[in-house]
């Protein structure tokens, strides 16, 4: 499908094709269930998607960081398990703006899958919520690479020229604070860009007030920036703005500060 995302309205998902997979991606880094929330109420035929278990690889203690992407083969067998072909489109959401369901939607499009992030999320949705168990009827999804073009490696961040922006809250920014890596701040160059300022209550900003946005940190095409956070999640957050903004695709780096902290790599701390 042209033209499919990357975000879409609550209205537009009304009039999505029949056989639209809607995934909800809820998840946290405090201690709660997205899976327990799912089941407490989610949008009528949505699935649940555990980021953590089906989104990332588990995390093996290397330089591959807290949310290595999943094996190409494993990926596609899990799509194929919720109902997701080939071409079949997929709408995913959370209940924080994007903040983990961007990870789906980014991994997805750079196979050239038509995704969808509901901009809005949860809240967006006016209809009644259902905590029946949905059981999708399985497809088959062939396995597509992941294009390491789009995924550079830590090396190649390293020797990167262009722009490296970076979307976790300025206090980790900073160093101010680090509750999930190995040494608090920033890869050196790095440019803060949270997440959350490309969003006005929950929704994603206009494309011509995000791309001012961009304008302002002094990106003018994505393809010249590679988007870090923690561990490949929010990252992904703005790819999505990005390309929203009518800025083209940029890349992600995968491991992000959990790779990077890892390493032997120079730390930098405050703006």
């Amino acid at each position: 499908m042209e033209n499919f995302g990357p975000l879409i309205s609550a209205q537009g998902l009304e009039g999505c094709p029949e056989g639209t997979v809607l995934c909800d991606v809820r998840w946290y880094t405090d201690g709660r269930s997205g899976r327990e929330e799912f089941e407490s109420g989610h949008i009528p035929g949505a699935v649940f998607v555990d980021l953590d278990q089906r989104l990332a690889s588990p995390d093996n203690g290397a330089e591959s960081g807290r949310h290595p992407f999943p094996a190409a083969q494993d990926f596609a067998q899990w799509l194929g398990s919720i109902g997701v072909g080939p071409a079949t489109p997929v709408v995913a959401y959370d209940n924080a703006g994007g903040f983990s369901a961007g990870r789906l939607v980014w991994m997805l499009r750079i196979l050239g899958h038509p995704a969808a992030l509901l901009n809005g999320g949860l809240a967006a949705w006016s209809g009644p919520l259902s905590s029946e168990a949905t059981c999708p009827q399985a497809v088959s999804c062939p396995t597509r690479l992941w294009p390491q073009e789009q995924l550079p490696s830590l090396e190649q961040v390293v020797a990167h020229d262009g722009q490296i922006i970076d979307a976790r809250g300025h206090d980790r920014f900073r160093g101010d604070s680090e509750p999930l890596d190995a040494q608090p701040g920033h890869i050196p160059g790095a440019i803060s860009s949270p997440f959350v300022q490309n969003m006005v209550d929950g929704y994603f900003l206009s494309p011509e007030a995000l791309r001012q946005s961009f304008t302002n940190q002094g990106i003018a095409d994505a393809r010249n920036v590679i988007s870090s956070c923690g561990s490949g999640v929010t990252a992904c957050h703005n790819l999505l703005a990005m390309e929203h903004a009518g800025l083209g695709r940029g890349r992600l780096f995968v491991g992000s500060w959990s790779a990077w902290s890892r390493s032997d790599q120079a730390v930098a701390t405050g703006e």
